[in-house]
C-alpha cells in the first residue's frame, strides 16, 4: 500500500478553494483575454490546482477547456507552432460537424503556415511578434548573407533555393496584400482566430499548461511566445501551472543578451509580469496542514475505497482548515467523531505518525506535500520490506519515521547513532543520557555522573560518553529530535539501522539524484570552479543540499592525506555559505575531524562561518586545538589564529 505521487483525485489540502477562485475569476471576466499563472515550488500541488479547474469547466457547453502539457512537446523543433496548431485541431474536434468552425480553422492554420516560412526565411516572425528580437537571430542573418555573397557555390546549393523557392510560391498563390508588413500579419492572425472561436458558438476558451517549468529554456520561451499572441483575442483565457523562478531562469538562459535588470525589477521577470497579469501562489504547508495530510494520506490508506469513515474525516479535516493559524492539526477527539470508537489500529497509528514526523517534516522539506508524500512512501516501502525480510514485528513505524528524520534531514548524525548502535546490543549509552538530560530533573535528585555512581571518579570511557552528550545537547537539531515521542532508550535500533541502510553510488550516494552529481562534480573542483557552482548552489532544494553536502564531505575523508586541503573543502565553504544550516553541517563536519591527520586548512575553513552564533563555536573549537598535543602544526596555527583575533 504506497501513495500514488500523481494529481489527487481526493484533495487533502483544500486546494479546491484555489481552483474555484481561479475559476470565479475567468466567469466574471467573460471577454477579456486573460493569464493567470499558478506557481508555486515543484510537489507543491499546481497541477491538482490545475486539475479541479479543469474539472470546474467539465460538461459547460459553450465553454472549452483545453490541457497542454508543455513537456509532452520537448524536442520538437518549432513548440510556437505545435501549441498553436494543438488549440486549432482541438476546437475544430469539439465541433466536427460544423462547417463554419472546419472554414475558419483553415484561415488560422494557413496563417502559420505564413508564420513557418517567416521563420525559415529569418527566424524573425514569432520574435518579432512577441518584441524580443535577439542579438543571436539578427547575427545569424547577417552571417548568412555575408557568407551567401563571398562563397554562394559553399553554402546554399541550387537544390535549397529550388526547395525553399518552391515552398514559398505555395503561400503566394494565396499571400494577402498585408504580407510585407508583419504587425498587420500578426493582427489579422487574432482577427482569424476570433472569428474561429465565434464559429465554434463559444463563450470562453480556457486553455491549461502544465508542467512549463520542466521544460528545457527553448521549448519553455517558445510556448509563452505563442501564448503572447492570443493576448489579444478575446474570450480566451489561459492558466498556467509554473515555478515562477524557473520561467524567470529560461528567460534568462534564452535571452542572454538582455540586460541584467531594468529599474527594480529584472527583464526576466518583467517579461513574466507582463505574460500572467493574475498570479496565484499555492502556500507551503505550515505545522497543522502538515500533520493533517500526513494524518490523512495514511488514514486513506488504511480505510476501504469508499468508506464513509474517510469522508466523515475529510470533511472535519476541511472545516479545521479554514482557519489553519486557529489548528493544530486533527486531534483524536476528532479522529473518534469521525471514525468511532475504538478507533482502528490504523487510525490511531496515523495519528502517532502524524505527531512525530510534523515539526521536521514541515521544516525540511519546506511544507512541500511531494516531498511528504515521498517520505511517507520510503517509510512504508521499507516496512514492507523488513516484513518481506521476516523481521516486520520489530518495525515501528513511529520508531522508523524518527530515525529516518535524522537519516534525511541530519545524515552526519545518523551515521553517529549507526555506528554506536552496531557496537552496543542496539542501544547506544550515550542516547539514553541525551534523552534523559532533556527531562526535567526531580527536584532535590542529585545529578548521577556517566558511570552511574554519585560523586564516583569517571572512568575514560564515561568522560568520552559525557563529552558526547555535551556536543549533542549543543545542537539545536539533536536537541528538538532527542525530544520527539517515542523515546528510543529501550529501543534496539539495529533492525531500523538495517532497513535505513541505503547502498552509496559511486559518488555520495546519488542512486537516483543524476541531476545533483554535476554540482557535485564542480563542488569537489578548485576554488574558482567551487565558487562558478554558487548560483547552481542556490537554486537547490534543502533535501538536496544535504545530499549534496553529504557527498562532498565523504569524498573529502576518503582522501588518503589530509596534511594539505583536500579537493571539496572549497565547495563545502560554498554550502555553508548558502544557509545557517549548512554553515553548522561544516562546524560539525570539522568537529569530527581526526585532527592528528589534519594540516591547518580546518581553521581557515570555519573561520568563513557568517551566522553570529557559528563564529563564537568555531573561535571555541580554534581554541581546543591550540591547546591539544596531538597535532603539533594545527596547534601552532591555531595559536596563531587566536593571537589575530586578540588584535
Amino acid at each position: 500500500m504506497f501513495l500514488n505521487d500523481q494529481e489527487t483525485a481526493t484533495d487533502l489540502l483544500h486546494y479546491e478553494a484555489i481552483a474555484r477562485t481561479v475559476v470565479r475569476f475567468i466567469n466574471e471576466t467573460p471577454n477579456a483575454p486573460v493569464t493567470i499563472g499558478v506557481h508555486g515550488d515543484w510537489g507543491a500541488g499546481k497541477s491538482s490546482v490545475l486539475k479541479m479547474t479543469e474539472s470546474a469547466f467539465k460538461g459547460k457547453d459553450r465553454v472549452l477547456c483545453l490541457w497542454f502539457n508543455g513537456w509532452t512537446f520537448e524536442g520538437f523543433e518549432d513548440a510556437k507552432t505545435v501549441v498553436i496548431e494543438t488549440i486549432v485541431d482541438e476546437l475544430r474536434r469539439s465541433r466536427p460537424t460544423s462547417t463554419k468552425v472546419a472554414e475558419a480553422a483553415k484561415k488560422v492554420l494557413r496563417r502559420v503556415d505564413w508564420l513557418k516560412l517567416a521563420r525559415k526565411a529569418g527566424g524573425m516572425a514569432f520574435t518579432a511578434a512577441t518584441g524580443i528580437p535577439t542579438a543571436g537571430q539578427l547575427q545569424d542573418v547577417v552571417a548568412a548573407v555575408k557568407a551567401f555573397v563571398a562563397k554562394p557555390q559553399d553554402h546554399v546549393s541550387v537544390e535549397d533555393l529550388k526547395s525553399f523557392a518552391s515552398e514559398a510560391q505555395q503561400f503566394l498563390k494565396a499571400a494577402p496584400e498585408d504580407t510585407e508588413r508583419l504587425p498587420e500579419h500578426i493582427h489579422e492572425f487574432r482577427k482569424e482566430f476570433s472569428e474561429l472561436l465565434e464559429a465554434a458558438d463559444l463563450d470562453r476558451l480556457v486553455v491549461i499548461i502544465d508542467d512549463l517549468d520542466r521544460c528545457l529554456p527553448k521549448t519553455a520561451i517558445a510556448t509563452l511566445e505563442a501564448i503572447r499572441l492570443f493576448l489579444m483575442v478575446e474570450r480566451t483565457a489561459f492558466v498556467i501551472g509554473a515555478d515562477e523562478v524557473m520561467i524567470e531562469y529560461a528567460v534568462r538562459e534564452h535571452f542572454p543578451d538582455l540586460p541584467p535588470s531594468s529599474g527594480p525589477l529584472s527583464y526576466a521577470r518583467n517579461y513574466l509580469e507582463k505574460l500572467i497579469q493574475v498570479p496565484f501562489r499555492v502556500p507551503a504547508l505550515g505545522l497543522a496542514e502538515t500533520r493533517t495530510y500526513i494524518t490523512l494520506l495514511l488514514a486513506e490508506l488504511a480505510l476501504p475505497r469508499g468508506d464513509e469513515r474517510f469522508t466523515k474525516l475529510l470533511t472535519a479535516a476541511r472545516e479545521d482548515m479554514k482557519r489553519p493559524w486557529q489548528s493544530r492539526g486533527l486531534d483524536m477527539r476528532q479522529l473518534q467523531d469521525a471514525v468511532g470508537t475504538p478507533l482502528p489500529e490504523e487510525i490511531r497509528q496515523a495519528h502517532a505518525i502524524s505527531s512525530v514526523l510534523t515539526r521536521i517534516l514541515t521544516e525540511g522539506t519546506h511544507g512541500n506535500p511531494r516531498q511528504i508524500k515521498r517520505f511517507l512512501n520510503t517509510m512504508m516501502l521499507r516496512q514492507a520490506i523488513a516484513h518481506e525480510r521476516g523481521f516486520g514485528a520489530d518495525i515501528k513505524l513511529p520508531v522508523l519515521g524518527k530515525i529516518m528524520l535524522a537519516e534525511r534531514f541530519y545524515p552526519d548524525f545518523y551515521k553517529q547513532l549507526a555506528q554506536l548502535a552496531a557496537g552496543e546490543s542496539g542501544k547506544p549509552a550515550v542516547l539514553a543520557q541525551l534523552e534523559s538530560s532533556l527531562k526535567k530533573p526531580v527536584a532535590g535528585e542529585a545529578a548521577v555522573d556517566a558511570g552511574g555512581k554519585k560523586g564516583s571518579a569517571k572512568t575514560e570511557a564515561a568522560e568520552v560518553l559525557a563529552q558526547e552528550v555535551a556536543d549533542w545537547q549543543k545542537n539545536e537539531w539533536i536537541r528538538g529530535w532527542a525530544s520527539m515521542d517515542p523515546a528510543l532508550t529501550e529501543v534496539d535500533l539495529r533492525p531500523y539501522v538495517f532497513v535505513t541502510r541505503d547502498k552509496r553510488g559511486t559518488i555520495g550516494g546519488f542512486t537516483n539524484s543524476a541531476h545533483l552529481e554535476n554540482v557535485v562534480e564542480r563542488l569537489m573542483g578548485g576554488k574558482l570552479v567551487a565558487r562558478g557552482a554558487t548560483a547552481e548552489v542556490a537554486k537547490l532544494l534543502p533535501q538536496e543540499l544535504d545530499e549534496v553536502f553529504g557527498a562532498v564531505s565523504d569524498q573529502v575523508l576518503e582522501t588518503e592525506d589530509l596534511k594539505t586541503e583536500p579537493k571539496g573543502v572549497q565547495g563545502l565553504m560554498v554550502l555553508a555559505e548558502h544557509s545557517p544550516e549548512m554553515g553548522r553541517r561544516l562546524l560539525d563536519f570539522a568537529k569530527a575531524l581526526d585532527i592528528s591527520k589534519v594540516g591547518v586548512w580546518p581553521i581557515a575553513m570555519i573561520s568563513t562561518l557568517k551566522e553570529q552564533a557559528l563564529q563564537s563555536e568555531a573561535k571555541n573549537v580554534v581554541a581546543g586545538w591550540s591547546e591539544q598535543d596531538d597535532n603539533a602544526i594545527l596547534k601552532r596555527g591555531a595559536k596563531a589564529m587566536g593571537s589575530i583575533a586578540k588584535k
